[in-house]
């Protein structure tokens, strides 16, 4: 190689600017199938606040994938995923409840492996950073922010530097991820544009601490709506032990936050919790508007937008941070093909087309003043995608992961998976598999006649899969049609 085309070749596969969930998925999705990638966060630390709260069905199915549900799972509390209507937090027991767009554990267990986890978002990330850095191709660097960011010839020069001392460093990769949030640097740095809606509702929310549990009882949500005389309030469990969020509107054109003093705001949470005598102690108080706003593109070039840069979603539905988990999958999975050769560079163009329609649903339903208020069957099929059916295998068939039953979604890898009945179907699955234009490793699997014909399996007896569980089609015609899992619409609730 000349010293011309050695300077030219980028010193990283991939720089992902952003450690929130979308970053971290796509890193971590990376790093596990060998690629080496840099992520840089302004952050000195991951985030202590709760902020979302709902891991949905296909972000769980993820953190099972990597052997990380248990301790996710710890950080959180056993709910259903229903919205609880009453008068205050009290008085639970004798109101009503409505779905919110997320499967019940009894809905789930039709159609998954897992259940939707209610997990603040702080120790979601940490678990995440935690396992990155186990990864030997991934390298972490907190308080770094992104100065400046130009092509070259095989990619973009990266400048970052670093926050507590203003060390200016310059980095070189092949691509380049924006996932440094709503106000993305990276963004505005490609030049694409995100128009948004404006504000759609104003809000205030407190953190506190708080034996909220001891008045609820047995009647265990993710989200409680009390009606007070003065409007709604919202609470959300954000972890344990006794860790909450309260969220109300209010009016910014005619109070100041400053206005709502500690007391106050205890005084409002003890109303709308309906015990004037419980002791509560606030932490940080923020007020923010709901906003929409979708990127006119989701990537220029060898640089890519994912996560809350690519769209903002407002707290409506809960779908921002799943949302992003999915973009960081999507994308990582299919740039980690590129990167090791198994695909062309053409496969990237449907990060964006099999994304953009679900974050467009998801941002209509995040502006919907009734967005919260969705049934699962309608809102499941996007959030999980044209994935395989869950079925479980036989026994004699262990999951090495979760050293539990194994589902058909156990066995899907980074390359190709064949499902096939017998010899015949694995050989046809893998000439399939040559033909859509991969050169990806291939995996078989031995799968039963009854549960090949469950998973839709073609006239040879074999069903080829992506690692995200789809269908392999030829790369140009990947599709984003999903349909509702079977068996949904069967639960009772």
């Amino acid at each position: 190689m000349s010293d011309e085309n050695a300077r030219s070749v980028p010193r990283w596969p991939v720089v992902v600017v952003g450690a929130g969930p979308s970053g971290l998925i796509a890193a971590i999705t990376l790093a596990g199938m060998g690629v080496r990638c840099l992520v840089v966060d302004r952050r000195r630390s991951p985030s202590q606040l709760p902020r979302a709260t709902v891991l949905s069905l296909h972000t769980m199915e993820l953190l099972r994938r990597w052997g990380l549900q248990e301790r996710v799972l710890a950080g959180g509390h056993d709910v259903e995923w229903l919205m609880s209507i009453s008068p205050t937090l009290r008085e639970a027991s004798s109101g009503s409840t409505v779905e919110v767009g997320y499967p019940t554990s009894e809905q789930s267990a039709l159609i998954s492996p897992c259940r939707p986890a209610n997990v603040p978002q702080d120790h979601f990330e940490t678990v995440l950073l935690e396992h990155l850095r186990t990864l030997p191709a991934a390298e972490v660097r907190l308080g770094v922010e992104l100065e400046d960011l130009s092509r070259i010839r095989f990619g973009s020069r990266v400048v970052l530097r670093t926050i507590d001392d203003g060390t200016v460093r310059d980095e070189t990769a092949r691509y380049v991820l924006g996932a440094d949030g709503a106000h993305s640097a990276v963004r505005r740095a490609i030049g694409i544009g995100m128009p948004t809606s404006g504000g759609q509702h104003e809000s205030i929310s407190a953190v506190l601490n708080a034996p909220l549990w001891d008045l609820v009882g047995r009647h265990r949500y993710g989200i409680y709506l009390v009606e007070q005389q003065n409007g709604y309030g919202t609470f959300l469990p954000a972890g344990p032990p006794d860790r909450w969020v309260y969220g109300f509107g209010w009016d910014p054109g005619r109070e100041a936050l400053s206005d709502y003093s500690p007391d106050r705001l205890a005084g409002l949470v003890r109303a709308a919790a309906g015990d004037p005598g419980i002791a509560i102690r606030i932490g940080r108080v923020g007020a923010f508007s709901f906003v929409g706003g979708m990127a006119d593109r989701f990537g220029d070039g060898r640089v890519f937008l994912l996560g809350d840069a690519a769209h903002r979603v407002t707290p409506r539905g809960g779908t921002g941070l799943n949302t992003a988990v999915a973009d960081g999958f999507n994308l990582g999975w299919k740039l980690g093909w590129v990167i090791s050769g198994w695909a062309a560079e053409s496969l990237l163009d449907s990060y964006e087309t099999e994304r953009r329609p679900v974050a467009e649903h998801n941002l209509a339903r995040s502006l919907d003043p009734v967005g919260s208020r969705r049934p699962a069957g309608d809102e499941v099929q996007v959030d999980l995608g044209p994935r395989l059916p869950h079925r479980w295998l036989p026994a004699a068939v262990p999951n090495s992961e979760t050293g539990s039953r194994t589902s058909t979604l156990d066995v899907l890898t980074n390359g190709v998976t064949v499902l096939a009945t017998d010899p015949d179907a694995a050989s046809a699955g893998v000439s399939a598999a040559h033909r859509a234009g991969v050169s990806a490793p291939v995996t078989v699997r031995r799968v039963d006649v009854i549960t090949a014909r469950a998973l839709g399996a073609d006239a040879t007896g074999s069903v080829v899969l992506r690692p995200d569980g789809a269908v392999l089609t030829a790369l140009s015609k990947l599709s984003v049609t999903v349909s509702p899992p079977s068996g949904l619409g069967r639960a009772s609730i």
